[in-house]
């Protein structure tokens, strides 16, 4: 493990299995392991089971560099978390907002509407309780918000996830800060805070702005005498920093943490040992091999929603199909109707203008019998008369009545024939609807980004081959990957700003607490008075060994 840096393990299951010893179980998500550790003389609760606790002692600078290994990472994180959690580490509201996100997005992976429905982070402790009481927000308010920006981690796997949650917490105030109550020669209580950079003084009621602080580098000694602390800083210009704590134990504590903080502080500043670089060239070789891993997963999976996507349009196109054939085939049986009726109208006219020709001929017959017929006196002749004269007005109506049924019944006849000839163009609209036409898929595989052309694959392992001209790529892609880094900062500082301004009018102001107050007034100055700032100026030139 890089640079002495310990994990949180959860441990439980403990069973007295002799006197003073005990079998501790290890389960984690991706380890489990089991040992035998012997309790000497320490105050240990007799009721079973016995539930430990261990944690991370040296804190690491930059936890990208520092955490080559992804268990250790992994487990590092859920320490940190914990301690957010527990404001242990003080976190802004807006800040916990995002890593609340980075925490759901290594746990549930891609944001999916479909499945993480409203509700769905109602169990999970996500925030602080101090943001929650801080604000009139409902959990729901507080879900939206968070969703909206798990939703932008989209793509980022669980250790991409967990290493930016780290990359924000580690530039908190309180981050990786060991805090030790102190008094000065004049009996002013103070308090100590030891961590990878150096030492601070603290006022007791400000925990996240140190009055003095003393950089590794600028330490020449560090010595105790019984409870008396000694702080001898390189500059002789400066006064010599003591101090008393309450209990010999507690100087012992921070006499190991300050030799272990400024060990790797001077270890992180030479090149790594061959232990070190091995460790990270495994390290990169199994990044590479995931990215590999995860490029082809996301290009299957590019491949299956197209093949989904052509699916479903396939599926639409054939509902569309079977819609229109359905229509074709009520039109064709509504055409086929509307032709039988013409049919039958049509040939009852033409049965009714066979009768009236029909009695038109009989009436014609009835006029010659009634024309040959002697009339003998002038009476019955003037009758005979009326009547031929009447006979012929209803044979010249009966003859007109004839004439317009026939053309009736050609008019029929013709709406008919139109009628068929609509019927036959719907069945062959039908015929053509019904032929299936599918669209070619062939899904050409994506081609392998430029970049993986460096390394080869040979079995199932990596083999790489750096070059000069390796190592000046690797370091153009180092400074991109800065440039890239600070845009990215850029606009997650943006988005911190615009989530605190959108929640500032629901802050409860009489809720705040001291840190609340102690944050928002470093944040108005500027943050100038920060321990980071504090540290990270110009070191000095010289460069004394420390002797502790």
């Amino acid at each position: 493990m890089a640079g002495a840096i310990a994990s949180r393990m959860s441990f439980s299951s403990l069973k007295r299995k002799q006197p003073k010893t005990f079998t501790v179980r290890i389960v984690t998500m991706d380890a489990e392991m089991e040992f035998n550790c012997e309790v000497l003389d320490h105050d240990v609760s007799k009721e079973e089971p016995v539930t430990f606790h261990f944690l991370a002692k040296f804190y690491p600078e930059n936890a990208e560099e520092e955490l080559v290994q992804e268990i250790t990472q992994h487990l590092f994180f859920l320490q940190v978390k914990k301690q957010i959690l527990d404001e242990k580490i003080y976190c802004p509201p807006e800040a916990s907002v995002l890593l609340a996100s980075y925490a759901v997005q290594a746990k549930y992976g891609d944001y999916d509407p479909s499945v993480h429905k409203r509700g769905f982070l109602a169990q999970e402790e996500l925030l602080p309780k101090r943001v929650i009481n801080l604000y009139q927000m409902t959990p729901e308010m507080w879900e939206e918000r968070i969703t909206a920006w798990y939703a932008e981690h989209r793509g980022r796997a669980r250790d991409e996830a967990e290493m930016e949650y780290l990359k924000i917490a580690q530039d908190l105030e309180m981050y990786g800060v060991n805090y030790f109550a102190i008094r000065n020669k004049k009996g002013t209580e103070l308090l100590l805070g030891v961590d990878a950079l150096g030492l601070h003084i603290y006022d007791p009621e400000n925990r996240l702005t140190p009055k003095i602080s003393f950089p590794w580098n600028e330490i020449r000694n560090i010595s105790y005498s019984d409870k008396e602390f000694t702080i001898k800083p390189l500059d002789k210009k400066i006064d010599v920093f003591k101090f008393n704590s309450s209990k010999l134990r507690v100087n012992k504590l921070i006499l190991q943490l300050c030799i272990g903080n400024h060990d790797l502080f001077m270890r992180r500043r030479k090149a790594d040992s061959l232990e070190v670089q091995q460790m990270k060239a495994q390290a990169r070789e199994e990044k590479a091999r995931k990215q590999m891993e995860r490029q082809r997963l996301a290009r299957e999976k590019q491949m299956r929603e197209e093949a989904e996507r052509t699916r479903d349009e396939l599926e639409r196109r054939l509902l569309q199909m079977k819609e229109e054939a359905t229509m074709a085939n009520e039109a064709l049986m509504r055409s086929e109707e509307t032709a039988d009726l013409l049919a039958e109208k049509a040939q009852i006219t033409e049965e009714e203008a066979k009768l009236l020709a029909q009695k038109a001929a009989e009436a014609e017959q009835e006029m010659q019998r009634i024309k040959a017929t002697a009339i003998r006196t002038e009476e019955e002749k003037r009758v005979m008369e009326q009547k031929v004269l009447e006979a012929e007005v209803l044979a010249l109506k009966m003859a007109e009545e004839s004439e317009r049924r026939a053309k009736e019944a050609d008019q029929l006849k013709q709406d008919l024939q139109e009628a068929r000839e609509a019927e036959r163009r719907a069945k062959q609209k039908l015929q053509e609807i019904t032929k299936p036409t599918y669209p070619p898929i062939n899904p050409l595989p994506a081609p392998l980004p430029p970049d993986m052309s460096s390394f080869s694959l040979i079995g199932d392992s990596l083999s790489f081959d750096f070059k000069d001209t390796d190592m000046k790529r690797l370091s153009m892609e180092i400074e991109k990957e800065k440039v890239e880094y600070m845009e990215k900062s850029k606009h997650l500082q943006e988005q911190l700003n615009e989530l605190k301004t959108e929640i500032e009018a629901l802050k409860l102001k009489e809720r705040e607490t001291a840190l609340d107050i102690l944050h928002n007034e470093n944040a108005d100055r500027g943050g100038t008075s920060s321990k980071h700032n504090t540290i990270k100026k110009p070191q000095a030139q010289g460069r004394r060994p420390i002797c502790i």
